[in-house]
């Protein structure tokens, strides 16, 4: 299992990683204790690039102060772990986050057609996000060194013949997808890994279903519409009042790679995350959706079915 983050500051690649897979674990210990043996046996590895985009957010003067975000994380990981039943992560215990509000997300599904038409897009990403507007930025040098650092590990699994789960959180959705797509098209890796096979893909929180974000995949750079040809199975996961899946749902945005069987299957989730950071509601943090009862189910039935082998052999 490969673990993508997201955008924004992040703290030390060891910090991070900690964190997020106890929250993974923690999900399937919560739901499927006798099956927690599976997760532990698994090789689970968080693909880091957060050193990356510390950089470009400090050019920015952007200040972040990493033993306070670590402290929060742990902080909000303990209150969800005190959360014991998968049927309390429902829309009751959700109304009573503090500060939860569903404004961020109404002005996202209102403001984002809106600055396409009026050609403010790009602007209000930069603002938001500089570090997502700098990947955006397909050709920069950034936007290189992330897709080459989530390659890398990707590459490294499948020439390994691993089974292989891909987890992404927010913006680093748009980043496995684009690496998928070179994997499946870019005549630099199609020779080596064109006919290997992501068994399962999750995207948490992602802003795929966003018509200015698709504009600036590496797929829409050609003539027509390519898709990636190497993802078995595909769940996608969209919280409540979580801005920036606006659009929660993929299935439809990405309904031709089913017609052309690129994909056997792409299901949307809608799902609560309960997380609070730094005393808030934060729908779109990634414990919230990393300890999910649904993830949980996703992994565990993951963890559960066998490889298909063939002759000659299949790699997935």
């Amino acid at each position: 299992m490969l673990v993508v983050h997201g955008r924004g500051f992040k703290p030390a690649a060891d910090a991070l990683r900690d964190v997020s897979l106890a929250a993974l674990r923690a999900g399937i210990q919560r739901d499927y204790p006798e099956h927690l043996h599976l997760y532990d046996k698994a090789s689970v590895e968080l693909v880091y690039y957060g050193d990356l985009s510390n950089t470009v957010l400090g050019e920015c003067r952007q200040q972040f102060d990493e033993q306070v975000d670590v402290g929060d994380r742990r902080n909000a990981l303990q209150q969800l772990r005190a959360i014991n039943a998968r049927k309390k992560f429902g829309i009751r215990q959700y109304d009573r986050r503090p500060g939860k509000s569903a404004l961020p997300e109404f002005l996202a599904n209102f403001v984002a057609p809106l600055c396409g038409l009026l050609g403010l897009t790009r602007s209000l990403v930069a603002r938001l996000s500089p570090d997502f507007a700098e990947y955006l930025q397909t050709d920069s040098e950034y936007a290189r060194l992330v897709r080459d650092r989530v390659r890398e590990r990707v590459c490294a699994r499948l020439e390994k013949d691993d089974r292989i789960m891909l987890v992404s959180h927010g913006t680093g959705c748009v980043v496995v997808y684009d690496v998928l797509w070179q994997l499946s098209h870019d005549e630099r890796f199609v020779e080596r890994f064109g006919a290997r096979k992501i068994d399962t893909w999750v995207t948490l929180g992602a802003p795929l279903g966003d018509r200015y974000i698709r504009s600036h995949l590496l797929s829409a750079r050609g003539e027509g519409i390519s898709y990636p040809a190497n993802v078995v199975n595909w769940h996608n996961l969209s919280a409540e009042d979580d801005w920036t899946c606006h659009d929660n749902t993929l299935a439809d945005d990405f309904s031709d790679m089913l017609r052309q069987r690129a994909v056997s299957s792409v299901q949307d989730y809608r799902v609560y995350n309960l997380a609070v950071r730094f005393g808030k509601s934060n729908p779109h943090s990634s414990i919230g959706y990393y300890i999910h009862p649904r993830l949980s189910k996703i992994i565990v039935d993951w963890l559960h079915t066998p490889a298909i082998e063939t002759d000659p052999v299949w790699t997935i």
